[in-house]
């Protein structure tokens, strides 16, 4: 994760509650949390985690996902500090007989023959195409038939400024302070406050496994983490926390990346 980071931000991201993200890593604290710590970002049981059960973590960065075996050996390290562990050196009184000793050559060291090695090269394992060709198929499949499965409509009234882009990871709809900001589909709120940074009050709602809608700058937020709410019940009222203006910043995330809500909304 980088410098700045919060949980909440994190589960944003990655389309997760971030009370799993607290129970998948047995935090204790959900606001302590470092630079650099590995955690899951997917529940233990979906086949992240390699075989001999040695865990994955996710570490989000600012380009993306780093993934780490928490059970991968680590480097060697001197334990001593990197002083000779060796015996030291007698010291004995001078004289000729322990000058002769000394002098004396070393015993010949003895030699360990190794063993012969099998140097037969190992067949690596193949999928055949035809098995991966179907494994992305049934994912795309399962992500179409989740945006199948949402009736969608406006989160508020008004003209959106401007379009979608990267930078923005959604649409801005400004407004009037006070204004009903509406479900845009039916599901289960996630997150409720202002923990992520330029966001404000937000409200986080989950509609299927990879899709979720996002509701930031409020005034006030009407609804409560695992409330179950419907289509265009009201759930907050427009404002401009953490805002230069009053509006609704309205996100949908699919599989935790932000995409063109106007490609899911209907025509106005």
């Amino acid at each position: 994760m980088k410098k700045g980071d919060t949980l909440y931000r994190i589960a944003l991201e990655f389309g997760q509650s971030y009370r799993d993200i607290v129970a998948w890593n047995k935090l204790e604290n959900a606001n302590d949390i470092k630079v650099d710590q590995v955690l899951r970002v997917a529940p233990p049981d979906t086949g992240s985690a390699p075989a001999g059960g040695a865990q994955v973590g996710n570490v989000a960065t600012g380009s993306g996902v780093e993934v780490r075996s928490l059970n991968s050996a680590p480097s060697a390290m001197p334990t001593n500090g990197g002083n000779k562990s060796g015996p030291r050196g007698d010291k004995r009184p001078y004289s000729d007989s322990a000058l002769a000793e000394l002098q004396k050559p070393d015993a010949a060291p003895s030699v360990e023959v190794p063993k012969a090695v099998d140097k037969t090269p190992a067949t690596p394992a193949v999928v055949p195409p035809a098995a991966t060709a179907a494994a992305g198929a049934a994912a795309s499949s399962s992500a179409g038939d989740d945006e199948g499965r949402v009736d969608w409509m406006w989160p508020a009234e008004g003209k959106p400024t401007g379009g979608f882009d990267a930078s923005k990871k959604g649409i801005d709809i400004p407004g009037k302070a006070g204004q009903a900001v509406v479900a845009a589909a039916g599901g289960k709120v996630m997150y409720a406050g202002s923990g992520i940074r330029g966001y404000g009050n937000l409200v986080i709602i989950k509609h299927t496994s990879s899709l979720l809608s996002a509701y930031a700058h409020n005034k006030t937020i009407l609804v409560k983490e695992g409330q179950t709410v419907s289509k265009g019940q009201k759930i907050a009222e427009m404002g401009n926390s953490d805002s230069d203006a009053v509006k609704l910043h309205f996100e949908i995330r699919q599989q935790g990346k932000p995409v063109d809500p106007s490609k899911f909304l209907p025509s106005r």
